[in-house]
């Protein structure tokens, strides 16, 4: 127990106020970048997974069957526009209701940095 209390009331080492707060504002920066760039890939993701459940096709039809013994008289169900949906959008882009502000990034683009 003697150690842990000498190890807590040790001060040697302790970081100088102005070097904590440089450290601290560098690591906040980071993750303010950090943070905008997870926001981005989650924001492009949801909007995949919205588009692929978006493009599932719905509608289907069953013709009539005629057994020895039973009838089905058949059915349909025709798919209507989802909302933000138009019949002219292209193939392979986010939805209508997605806005970006940046720059549009493939996600199979390499990225090359900035000199």
């Amino acid at each position: 127990m003697s150690l842990i209390k000498r190890l807590w009331n040790d001060e040697a080492g302790f970081v100088v106020s102005a070097e904590l707060i440089l450290i601290a504002t560098i690591a906040v920066l980071g993750l303010i970048v950090a943070l905008d760039t997870v926001r981005n890939a989650v924001t492009s993701e949801l909007s995949d997974v919205a588009g692929a459940i978006q493009e599932v096709n719905q509608s289907y039809f069953v013709s009539q069957v005629v057994g020895h013994s039973a009838k089905n008289a058949g059915f349909a169900f025709v798919d209507e526009l989802d909302f933000c949906d138009s019949v002219d959008d292209p193939a392979d882009t986010d939805d209508n209701c997605v806005v970006h502000t940046g720059v549009a990034i493939d996600e199979g683009d390499v990225l090359t940095p900035i000199p």
